[in-house]
């Protein structure tokens, strides 16, 4: 829990500064997914796609270390529900192949 001393001193625990970590990582990703759809050469892709990359690691990374800890705990989908997202998917996909 954030705790805050006075208007300038503010102290964040282990979880806050794991998911503020989380939180961070996920916006810098979105920025490079968008810099990536308007990387006008080549070799601007490729390197974007490397930050990318290198990005996506370490939101897997600070996930992982939140899970771990019990931070962000996770259930396991029914065969039902992944049923349902691989149709709903699948619909979707269809569709676009359309267009």
């Amino acid at each position: 829990m954030m705790q805050v001393r006075n208007k300038r001193e503010v102290t964040l625990n282990e979880q806050d500064s794991l998911q503020d970590m989380l939180e961070c990582e996920k916006q810098l990703m979105g920025v490079y997914a968008a810099a990536l759809e308007e990387g006008s050469t080549k070799a601007l892709r490729k390197e974007i796609w490397k930050n990318y990359a290198a990005c996506a690691d370490g939101q897997f990374s600070v996930f992982h270390e939140m899970c771990a800890r019990g931070y962000y705990p996770l259930r396991p989908a029914s065969e039902e529900q992944r049923g349902e997202r691989l149709a709903s998917f699948k619909k979707i996909e269809k569709q676009l192949a359309q267009k």
